[in-house]
C-alpha cells in the first residue's frame, strides 16, 4: 500500500521537514544536471572484451557511505554517513522518501519540537547507516538515501498515533483502491516486508533490488527506541497542556 495524506493536525507549519524536503530535491537536482561517466572494466562479451560504461552523479560519486570505506577508516568516510542521507538514485527514489518524510516527519516535528526533532532525525538516520555497515562490514556497494532516517520518524510516528487515518493506495486484485487505513497496519506492513526481504534477499549487500534493507530496520528499531526513551505518547499530553 501507498500511504497519501494523514489525519493528525499540527499546531505550526512543519518548517524543519519542508526545509529537509526543499534541500533533498535541490541536491538531487544538482546531482542530476552533474553526471561523471564511469568506465568499468573490460567484459568479455561474444562481440569480444567491452568496457561498460555508465553515468553517475557527482555527488552521489563522492559523497555516498560506502561500509567498506568506514570500516577501514577511509579519510572522510564517517563524514559520508550522513552527506549519503541527501543523495538519491532517481525520482522515484527521492520521490517516495520525500512523501513519507511529509506525512510522518510534519506531525512527529510537531510532537517533539523542532530542535529535538532534528537531532532525532539525524540520529536514526546514522543508527540506520551503522546498521547497513553492520550486515556487511566490507561491502564496496555505495548506500544512499534518506530512508533511513525516515524509518525513525516513522518508527516514532507508529508509538504516537497508531490509531491515526491514513489515506493510502491499497491494491485490490490488482487495482488501486483509495482507503484510509489505521497507521498502525500502514507501518505495520511496511516494517515487516523489510524483515521478510532482508531475509530473503541479502539486503546485507543491497541485492535485494538495490534497497539498503538492514538500514529501514535500523533507523526504524532506532526511531521507536528514542521516542520510547523521549516519553512515548507522553509527549502528546505535554503538548497538549494536560
Amino acid at each position: 500500500m501507498i500511504p497519501l495524506k494523514g489525519n493528525i493536525p499540527t499546531r505550526r507549519f512543519p518548517i524543519l521537514t519542508v526545509s529537509l524536503i526543499v534541500v533533498n530535491v535541490i541536491i538531487f537536482v544538482m546531482d542530476s544536471l552533474n553526471r561523471v561517466k564511469i568506465i568499468g572494466n573490460p567484459i568479455l562479451t561474444p562481440y569480444g572484451f567491452v568496457r561498460p560504461i555508465s553515468y553517475i552523479g557527482a555527488l552521489t560519486l563522492h559523497y555516498s557511505m560506502v561500509p567498506y570505506n568506514v570500516t577501514t577508516g577511509a579519510p572522510g568516510a564517517w563524514l559520508t554517513i550522513f552527506t549519503s542521507m541527501f543523495l538519491h538514485a532517481n525520482w522515484l527514489h527521492i520521490g517516495g522518501n520525500m512523501l513519507y518524510l511529509w506525512i510522518f516527519g510534519s506531525v512527529v516535528e510537531d510532537a517533539l519540537g523542532r530542535p529535538r526533532y532534528l537531532l532525532f532525525y539525524f540520529v536514526a538516520g546514522f543508527a540506520a547507516a551503522l546498521s547497513q555497515i553492520y550486515s556487511n562490514p566490507l561491502s564496496q556497494v555505495p548506500t544512499i538515501g534518506a530512508s533511513g532516517a525516515i524509518a525513525g520518524v516513522m518508527g516514532a510516528y507508529l508509538i504516537l498515533y497508531p490509531g491515526a487515518s491514513i489515506l493510502s493506495i491499497v491494491p485490490i486484485f490488482f487495482i488501486g483502491m483509495l482507503m484510509n487505513v489505521p497507521a498502525v497496519l500502514v507501518i505495520g506492513f511496511w516494517a515487516l516486508l523489510q524483515f521478510v526481504d532482508a531475509s530473503w534477499l541479502g539486503g546485507g549487500d543491497l541485492q535485494g533490488g538495490g534497497i539498503a534493507y538492514f538500514a529501514h530496520i535500523g533507523g526504524f528499531a532506532t526511531g521507536v527506541v528514542l521516542i520510547l526513551l523521549m516519553g512515548g505518547r507522553n509527549l502528546l499530553y505535554k503538548k497538549r497542556g494536560y
